[in-house]
């Protein structure tokens, strides 16, 4: 890598939308960091230049990817693939937004690619950067909430609806992120509910369950692009107690509630007895020291690639979260319970039921 005579690391930010404008903004105050944010849109570049004045300017990654060590990728989810290989080829290091590709194939393509050319590969999961979800898994480690039941994550806002994915693929990958992470697992098997309620293509709200191996906890996951409240909330439910993270609260982003239900032994007239009993307790507020998510994630970029570790959330993790993501299109196609891993026959039945589809059209 050719360092500049400060040291400092020479970032390309792809993409000046709503992303990448969040992207230089934390960027633009890493020290060490040179930043150059690269967009076709002239507009966009002037809005830029006009927001951070010290930032270079570039229309294409080829211009620049000789004078740069690093790229950050903020463009749709489709083009993030060839964006990708382009800057992998040029020997950077590169953070993808989520989800990292469109298809498992894609992913799988970068992060062979990546480890071929020895260059880092990070998926923007930013969540598992949060210090709020970090404490969450501090608390369900600890073994505070007992055996867990079940976990349950809504993401639900009105609008930012998408041309190029469906709500699945747009705001899922957050929750499959973060629910992965909480348990150290993926998910075995997925199930999905969804529906097209505004456009002629995308769903726009649905329903997952993933079940994790062993089938030890289910996940419940709603996303909604058609929802009146924005809402950012995991609720983790254990045998002894309850934990909720709302990312939406500003100064008790986790409650833990000191509530269950135990089955009931004591009823005489089982006929008319409710059959659990019910206990209320406590619920309290752990101290959470908030720093931006983004923040700590970009800078976490940084410093891999001065220190050569691997990332925290590396193209692995983002390639897992994409299978997870594509058994959800399987089981959304099938309407059955799907597989994350299929076997050689189910995928030639797939195969197979879309040449029929597209034999009749």
């Amino acid at each position: 890598m050719q360092r500049l005579n400060d040291g400092a690391i020479r970032v390309g930010l792809v993409g000046y939308g709503y992303w990448g404008s969040k992207h230089v903004r934390v960027l633009a105050c890493i020290r060490g960091v040179r930043l150059t944010v690269i967009d076709a849109d002239p507009d966009r570049l002037l809005e830029a230049k006009s927001a951070f004045p010290s930032v270079d300017l570039a229309t294409s990654l080829s211009e620049v990817s000789d004078r740069l060590d690093a790229v950050v990728i903020a463009t749709p989810p489709r083009s993030h693939v060839p964006v990708a290989l382009e800057a992998i080829a040029a020997g950077l290091h590169v953070l993808v937004e989520k989800p990292l590709a469109t298809s498992l194939e894609d992913a799988e393509l970068l992060v062979g690619e990546a480890a071929r050319a020895g260059t880092q590969l990070m998926v923007g999961h930013t969540f598992e950067y949060n210090p709020a979800v970090r404490k969450l898994k501090q608390i369900i480690a600890s073994g505070e909430l007992g055996k867990i039941l079940y976990i349950h994550t809504a993401r639900l806002s009105l609008g930012r609806y998408q041309n190029d994915c469906n709500v699945i693929w747009d705001l899922a990958p957050h929750d499959i992120s973060i629910v992965s992470y909480l348990l150290d697992s993926y998910p075995e098997m997925v199930s999905v509910w969804a529906q097209r309620n505004f456009g002629d293509v995308h769903a726009d709200v649905a329903y997952l369950r993933l079940d994790f191996p062993n089938f030890s906890v289910p996940a419940f996951v709603h996303v909604s692009w058609l929802d009146p409240n924005k809402v950012r909330r995991v609720t983790v439910v254990g045998d002894r107690k309850m934990a909720v993270y709302d990312d939406m609260s500003d100064n008790e982003r986790i409650r833990v509630y000191d509530v269950g239900v135990s089955p009931s032994v004591d009823a005489v007239d089982t006929s008319h007895a409710m059959p659990v009993t019910y206990r209320t307790g406590d619920i309290t507020s752990p101290y959470v020291n908030f720093i931006e998510p983004l923040l700590v994630q970009d800078t976490h970029f940084i410093d891999c690639i001065r220190s050569g570790h691997p990332s925290c959330t590396p193209g692995e993790r983002g390639r897992e979260v994409v299978r997870v993501l594509a058994a959800a299109d399987r089981a959304l196609e099938t309407g059955v319970c799907t597989w994350t891993h299929p076997s050689s026959s189910e995928v030639a039945s797939l195969a197979d039921g879309a040449a029929r589809v597209q034999v009749a059209s």
